[in-house]
Protein backbone atom coordinates (compact mmCIF):
# COMPACT_ATOMS: atom_id res chain seq x y z
CA UNK A 1 0.00 0.00 0.00
CA UNK A 2 0.89 3.63 -1.11
CA UNK A 3 0.78 6.34 1.50
CA UNK A 4 0.03 9.73 -0.66
CA UNK A 5 0.96 12.61 1.79
CA UNK A 6 -0.72 16.03 0.89
CA UNK A 7 1.53 19.07 -0.64
CA UNK A 8 1.24 21.96 1.34
CA UNK A 9 1.51 25.07 -0.10
CA UNK A 10 2.18 29.01 1.28
CA UNK A 11 0.34 31.54 -0.25
CA UNK A 12 -0.20 35.37 -0.24
CA UNK A 13 -3.37 36.85 -1.85
CA UNK A 14 -3.69 40.46 -2.99
CA UNK A 15 -6.71 42.43 -1.99
CA UNK A 16 -8.54 44.64 -4.45
CA UNK A 17 -7.77 47.80 -2.18
CA UNK A 18 -3.88 45.97 -2.45
CA UNK A 19 -3.06 44.74 1.10
CA UNK A 20 -1.68 41.24 1.00
CA UNK A 21 -2.70 38.45 2.92
CA UNK A 22 -0.98 35.11 4.16
CA UNK A 23 -2.20 31.65 4.54
CA UNK A 24 -0.99 27.58 3.88
CA UNK A 25 -3.45 25.04 1.93
CA UNK A 26 -3.37 21.94 0.24
CA UNK A 27 -4.98 23.60 -2.76
CA UNK A 28 -4.07 26.94 -3.59
CA UNK A 29 -6.73 27.66 -6.37
CA UNK A 30 -10.23 26.31 -4.09
CA UNK A 31 -8.28 28.17 -1.35
CA UNK A 32 -8.75 31.33 -2.99
CA UNK A 33 -11.78 30.45 -4.08
CA UNK A 34 -13.23 29.80 -1.08
CA UNK A 35 -11.52 33.10 0.05
CA UNK A 36 -13.61 35.07 -2.65
CA UNK A 37 -17.26 33.50 -1.73
CA UNK A 38 -16.24 34.52 1.99
CA UNK A 39 -16.24 31.65 3.13
CA UNK A 40 -12.52 31.49 5.35
CA UNK A 41 -10.98 34.20 6.77
CA UNK A 42 -12.71 37.62 7.49
CA UNK A 43 -10.02 39.37 6.38
CA UNK A 44 -11.63 39.40 2.87
CA UNK A 45 -15.17 40.28 4.14
CA UNK A 46 -14.61 43.62 3.54
CA UNK A 47 -11.72 44.01 0.94
CA UNK A 48 -12.24 40.89 -1.37
CA UNK A 49 -9.36 39.35 -3.02
CA UNK A 50 -8.16 40.33 -6.37
CA UNK A 51 -5.24 37.15 -7.35
CA UNK A 52 -2.85 34.96 -5.78
CA UNK A 53 0.24 36.69 -6.31
CA UNK A 54 3.25 33.94 -4.62
CA UNK A 55 2.99 30.47 -3.58
CA UNK A 56 5.29 27.92 -2.77
CA UNK A 57 5.00 24.31 -2.30
CA UNK A 58 6.54 22.51 1.16
CA UNK A 59 7.51 19.57 1.92
CA UNK A 60 5.30 19.14 5.25
CA UNK A 61 2.69 21.06 6.66
CA UNK A 62 4.76 22.18 9.33
CA UNK A 63 7.73 23.17 6.54
CA UNK A 64 4.39 25.34 5.14
CA UNK A 65 3.45 26.76 8.70
CA UNK A 66 7.12 27.88 9.33
CA UNK A 67 7.25 29.36 6.26
CA UNK A 68 3.39 31.21 6.61
CA UNK A 69 5.16 32.73 10.14
CA UNK A 70 7.82 34.08 8.53
CA UNK A 71 5.79 35.80 5.78
CA UNK A 72 3.63 37.02 8.22
CA UNK A 73 6.16 38.66 10.12
CA UNK A 74 7.78 40.72 7.27
CA UNK A 75 5.97 44.41 6.75
CA UNK A 76 4.48 44.44 3.64
CA UNK A 77 6.93 46.38 2.08
CA UNK A 78 9.24 43.86 2.59
CA UNK A 79 6.83 40.85 1.14
CA UNK A 80 6.65 42.97 -1.86
CA UNK A 81 10.03 43.00 -1.87
CA UNK A 82 10.51 39.63 -1.30
CA UNK A 83 7.84 38.42 -4.13
CA UNK A 84 9.08 41.10 -6.84
CA UNK A 85 12.85 39.72 -6.08
CA UNK A 86 11.82 35.86 -6.87
CA UNK A 87 10.65 37.11 -10.07
CA UNK A 88 6.78 37.71 -9.55
CA UNK A 89 5.00 40.60 -9.70
CA UNK A 90 2.08 42.86 -8.00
Amino acid sequence: MTCIEKQWHVYVIQTLQGKLYTGITTDVARRFNEHANKKGAKFFFIDPPACVVWSMTCSSKSEALKKEAWMKKLPSSEKRKFIRDIGQTL
